[in-house]
């Protein structure tokens, strides 16, 4: 029987994976991305008896070759807090999906595995901008001694699956996991790989440098929406800058806007003190998609900008 770890390339799927692995440890094959590649599926081609875990990707978005999977004979482990839309039933697929804005996958993984590996749960929590769930998670634990630099770890590891290809990245998704396996908890990476994370604060405050003097094409009361250049620094800050805008103005809605040849790759954050309508905004536009209080749109038309701050400022108006 063959293993498939399919899992998304940010801080939430790598420490979700973490968690699972280091608790259940089993040789597989790791299927990942940068971490807009959400359609990690169309990569598993099982035989029957094999198994595939799914761990932070859309259902909705992966439905065809989750079936596919199935039809073939898998059996089939999938956890999430994206939107899934209707989820298929069958003997040979067990979920644990979540759609609370306040839970991310690694926080779901440290329920099913009781807290036996919670220190990464903190650490996925705080790359999805889930200073308050991974605050809760971390106050069950006895041996946290430095918050604060898990919390940049998990901003670091977040920022560093951002990117058009992998290439992009400083660290491919699978190489990250495998540097971490190790480590029973994040205390352990900071204390024995410090070259990790010094690498990765390193390059991100360049590229923040860059983002923070991007033009803004509207900031109002209701809405933040900034334009990044077609440049690997702006690719790769997207997601973090626009968690940054959502932690400073929290009644506020934010957008990054980074050009790509086609148009626009699409970063929203819902208020963070009203998570809700992000993902309903970005469905309203072909490739959108996401959670209630973080979504995107892999490829908005130029012309269709003014479209979109407009839907954006009706989803909106009324929660700010």
């Amino acid at each position: 029987m063959t293993i498939y770890d399919v899992f998304n390339g940010d801080a939430d799927g790598i420490c979700a994976l973490l968690q699972l692995r280091q608790i259940e440890p089993k040789a597989s094959v790791l299927v990942s991305g940068v971490k807009r590649d959400i359609h990690l599926l169309t990569k598993v081609m099982p035989s029957s008896g094999d198994h595939v875990n799914v761990l932070d990707i859309s259902l909705d978005k992966n439905r065809a070759d989750l079936e596919r999977i199935l039809d073939q004979g898998a059996s089939v482990f999938y956890v999430d807090h994206h939107y899934a839309g209707a989820i298929p039933e069958h003997d040979q697929l067990s979920t644990v999906i979540n759609l609370s804005p306040e839970v991310s996958t690694s926080a779901l993984i440290n329920g099913y595995l009781k807290g036996k590996r919670a220190g990464w749960a903190v650490v996925g929590c705080y790359g999805d901008n889930l200073s308050g769930t991974a605050e809760k998670i971390a106050a069950t634990l006895d041996d946290v001694t430095d918050l604060a630099r898990w919390q940049q770890l998990g901003v670091l590891m977040n920022y560093n699956g951002y990117g058009a290809t992998v290439e992009d990245l400083h660290f491919s998704p699978v190489d990250l996991y495998l540097r971490l396996l190790p480590y029973d908890s994040p205390q352990d990476c900071l204390i024995n790989d410090p070259d990790l994370i010094d690498t990765l604060a390193a390059a991100y405050d360049d590229d923040m440098r860059w983002a923070e003097i991007a033009p803004r094409l509207v900031e109002d009361d209701v809405l933040s929406v900034v334009e990044f250049p077609d440049a690997p620094w702006a690719r790769r800050v997207s997601g973090v800058f626009v968690n940054q805008l959502a932690n400073q103005a929290p009644d506020r809605a934010h957008a990054v806007l980074t050009e790509i040849p086609t148009g626009y790759l699409v970063s929203v954050r819902a208020p963070l003190n009203a998570r809700q309508g992000a993902d309903a905004l970005c469905r309203q536009f072909p490739t959108g998609g996401g959670r209630a209080a973080a979504a995107g749109i892999n490829e908005l038309a130029a012309r269709q900008v003014d479209d979109f701050i407009d839907a954006m400022r009706l989803q909106f108006s009324n929660r700010c």
